[in-house]
């Protein structure tokens, strides 16, 4: 409502009641203001009639929501069910236009002052998470891996000569992928074992670019979060290594944004050394649905190339989905939410050490590993492979999802590689062992259940080991009885046919 409906409101209803409401709605109306104004997110989270306030101001800026409007083109945002229009608060339109995803649609005012917000609120948030030096950030509606395939798409322009990218380990199907559907050849550089944990051989990156050529190598390709026992790339050496010899630097940082330590050591990699861009998904870092990511860097010009990339307008629904999502917790929410991750963790990481102790394993040393903890496996030797893999089984049947029971000698085949020791990151690790993350939005009530439902399970796999070695054992028994009865037959046939002289 704007001053004129206000005024004849007062000619209907009691003009100091009308003026309360117009206070109140400029309450609404102030915030809204100050967000498209600063394009930061705001310090405490709005409610919810003041985001759908605001929604529905920029969805009436589109032109699929024009009254009397009249479209004769094949995209006019005509959308059948009414259901799916509110589902997408009747943003039809997507953003961007064929030649550039951040580009403005002169058909959708709305959702393009949608799209700008919400990277201007994240680029926000990834400064406020650690990286401060960062320029350039956009959403993208494609996960991790096909945003990884965009940025080295982009690349194969700038570096026509090149064919390889040089990849420390990381046993993810996806970043794998990422580089294979780019056209690229993927080095795979093995880890290398220091104490209990898999770190990044700095040695053998040196030299097999030395060996490749730096003009033949499109980048490399390095890692922040993942799974223990392999811990972040050691990325402030990569980054040197990449500006002395000229070759730049994609990061693979999927849900590294929660983690304080993996954002320092992408602010401190751009500091000393190269980091062109790197790339987190929207899922693991913000509790949205799958199907968005971010893709930034500290070269403005270099995101924008890289947005320039995408081919067609894209899907607004990530971008939506992270803008309520940010404008409902604001700054101190998400900032609530960092802290209890860290806390969750040191949590996880007591209650399962514990348990490890209960059951005469051990939890791995990992701390450079900022939210995935791994423990032992290794009384279940003998019966590894099976009992390892039941136990995996077991824990999904009970719906603990997010666990990772990791046998010895898994061989898996990806796009024509083959990887030895697949899920553990390297060929042989000395032990099978268990995954578990803290990840953002865990509760203590997530890990005692967890904790509690793999006591169970561990005690159930090694009953059935009890009860396996016993069958085992007196079948072994069976089996050495009869051989004994067979010998004696055999000698009583040979010395049936044996003169024995006569009888004294």
């Amino acid at each position: 409502m704007n001053p004129e409906s206000f005024a004849a409101g007062e000619r209907r209803v009691t003009p100091a009641y009308v003026r309360q409401g117009c206070e109140a709605r400029r309450a609404h109306e102030h915030l809204i203001w100050l967000l498209i104004e600063q394009g930061k997110c705001p310090e405490d989270g709005w409610d919810e009639s003041t985001l759908e306030l605001f929604l529905h101001e920029l969805a009436v800026m589109d032109s699929n929501n024009f009254l009397g409007n009249c479209g004769v083109g094949e995209r006019e945002g005509r959308v059948a069910s009414a259901l799916v229009a509110r589902r997408h608060y009747r943003f039809i339109h997507g953003i961007g236009r064929s030649g550039d995803i951040s580009a403005v649609q002169p058909k959708a005012a709305g959702s393009s002052l949608l799209n700008k917000i919400t990277n201007s609120l994240v680029l926000n948030v990834i400064k406020l998470a650690g990286v401060h030096s960062v320029a350039s950030c956009f959403v993208v509606p494609m996960a991790t891996g096909m945003s990884l395939t965009l940025c080295f798409l982009t690349l194969r322009h700038k570096r026509p000569k090149a064919k390889y990218i040089i990849w420390p380990r990381i046993d993810q199907k996806s970043c794998f992928k990422s580089m294979v559907t780019a056209g690229f050849e993927p080095v795979v550089i093995e880890n290398v074992l220091e104490g209990d944990e898999l770190r990044t051989d700095l040695k053998a990156v040196e030299a097999k670019i030395q060996e490749l050529g730096p003009e033949h190598i499109l980048c490399l390709h390095s890692t922040t979060a993942c799974f223990a026992p392999r811990v972040p790339d050691r990325l402030e050496e990569l980054a040197v290594i990449c500006a002395n010899y000229d070759i730049p630097h994609v990061v693979n940082n999927a849900y590294g944004l929660q983690s304080s330590k993996c954002m320092h050591l992408i602010q401190q990699g751009a500091r000393v050394g190269r980091i062109d861009v790197f790339v987190q998904s929207l899922d693991k870092n913000f509790m949205v649905p799958v199907g968005g990511a971010i893709i930034a860097g500290f070269n403005d010009s270099f995101i924008q190339e890289i947005s320039k990339m995408y081919p067609g307008r894209a899907s607004a629904s990530p971008s939506l989905d992270v803008l309520i999502t940010l404008l409902s917790l604001g700054c101190n929410g998400y900032k609530k939410l960092l802290k209890e991750r860290k806390e969750m963790f040191a949590y996880l990481s007591t209650q399962l050490q514990k348990l490890a102790e209960a059951h005469n394993e051990r939890l791995l040393k990992t701390p450079h590993n900022p939210i995935s903890l791994a423990m032992t496996l290794e009384t279940l030797d003998g019966h590894q492979d099976r009992a390892v893999t039941q136990l995996g089984s077991m824990l999904f049947t009970r719906q603990v999802s997010g666990a990772r029971a990791v046998p010895l000698g898994s061989v898996q085949t990806v796009s024509g590689h083959t990887f030895r020791g697949f899920m553990s990151h390297t060929d042989n690790y000395p032990c099978a062992y268990l995954n578990a993350a803290a990840a953002i939005g865990m509760k203590v009530q997530d890990v005692d259940l967890f904790i509690k439902r793999l006591d169970k399970c561990l005690n159930t796999v090694r009953k059935e080991q009890r009860k396996a070695s016993a069958v085992s054992g007196a079948d072994g028994n069976k089996a050495e009885d009869a051989d004994v009865e067979e010998m004696a037959l055999k000698l009583d046939d040979v010395l049936g046919h044996v003169d024995r002289g006569p009888a004294l």
